[in-house]
C-alpha cells in the first residue's frame, strides 16, 4: 500500500498491454471526471509512446474556476504511475460525489499553478537534486544543508537564497505528498 494525500492505495503492477492499458486509465480519468461538467478539453492526460519506461503520470484540468494537477512518478513504469494517477482521482472525485469533502477540499488538494511541472523542476534545481529525483531523504538532506549556509543568522547568510530554499523544500514535500 502506498500513502498518497492521506490515504491508503494499492500498488498495481502490469505485466503486459503496457499502451493499451494507459489508454484505458485515460479514459478512465476522463470518464470520472465528466459528471462535474468538463470535457475533453478541460482535462489533459499525457500519454507516453512507450508506456513501460519510466517517466511521471500526470493529469491536469480545470474546475470550479481552477487549475488542478496530480501527478505521481512511484512506479518503475509509466503505466504504473498512471494507475495510480486514476485511482487517487476516482477516489476523490467518489468523495466529492458522496459529499464526503467539499468543492474547496478538492480544491485545497490538487489546486497548482499553471506551470507546475517547471517550478518543480526548478525546486530540484535550486536544492541540487536529480530532475526526475523521488527520493524525499536525500532532498531533506540537500535542504537542511544549504538551508543552514544560507540561512540569515550565518556569516555568509543570504535571506532571498534561503527563501528560495524553503520554498523549494515546500514545493517538493507537496508533491511526495509528505
Amino acid at each position: 500500500m502506498i500513502r498518497i494525500k492521506g490515504y491508503e492505495f494499492r500498488q498495481i503492477k502490469i505485466n503486459d498491454s503496457y499502451n493499451r492499458r494507459a489508454l484505458q486509465y485515460q479514459n478512465k480519468i476522463l470518464n470520472q471526471l465528466r459528471p462535474f461538467g468538463l470535457t475533453e478539453d478541460d482535462i489533459e492526460v499525457p500519454l507516453e509512446k512507450v508506456s513501460i519506461k519510466k517517466a511521471q503520470a500526470s493529469v491536469s484540468w480545470y474546475m470550479f474556476g481552477e487549475h488542478l494537477f496530480f501527478s505521481y512518478n512511484g512506479s518503475a513504469k509509466f503505466v504504473e504511475n498512471l494507475a495510480m494517477v486514476t485511482q487517487v482521482i476516482e477516489f476523490f472525485t467518489n468523495l466529492l460525489k458522496e459529499k464526503k469533502i467539499t468543492e474547496e477540499e478538492l480544491l485545497n488538494e490538487f489546486t497548482e499553478d499553471i506551470d507546475i511541472i517547471n517550478i518543480r523542476k526548478n525546486a530540484r534545481e535550486v536544492l541540487s537534486v536529480e530532475e526526475d529525483s523521488t527520493d524525499f531523504e536525500l532532498i531533506h538532506q540537500n535542504y537542511k544543508k544549504l538551508s543552514k549556509e544560507h540561512h540569515p543568522d550565518m556569516p555568509n547568510g543570504n535571506t532571498e537564497q534561503f527563501k528560495k530554499i524553503n520554498n523549494a523544500h515546500k514545493i517538493l514535500k507537496k508533491e511526495l505528498n509528505l
